[in-house]
């Protein structure tokens, strides 16, 4: 689980810090999809917003472009099942309410390949 908890933290550090450069806006729909990048320009984080709130599916990369987060918002606050990943492990973590309901840390080799 402390693992879990230094990824969680990773990706809010990240918010933070791609909230301070300038992201690409792009209407969609009755959203506004925001793409935030690293100064390598990799794409850093990317999702969308309604209303002033963060809104739907949110993925966060490394500076490789690898996915290292991907969550869902509603109306601002987290909701469902977010997916943290490293290089050897996959953390799920649940939200009820924003807040955190239940976590489950998985080996990334343990997972079967469905091909």
């Amino acid at each position: 689980m402390k693992k879990c908890v230094i990824l969680v933290a990773m990706m809010f550090s990240g918010i933070l810090v791609a909230q301070e450069t300038k992201p690409e806006l792009e209407a969609v729909g009755n959203k506004v999809k925001a793409t935030y990048y690293f100064e390598n320009g990799k794409v850093q984080q990317e999702g969308f917003f309604k209303e002033g709130k963060l809104d739907g599916v949110w993925v966060s990369y490394d500076q490789k472009g690898n996915k290292v987060a991907e969550g869902e918002y509603t109306d601002g606050l987290k909701t469902g099942k977010w997916i943290f990943v490293n290089e050897n492990t996959l953390c799920e973590v649940a939200y009820e309410n924003n807040k955190v309901s239940s976590v489950k840390n998985l080996q990334k080799n343990a997972l079967a390949n469905r091909n």
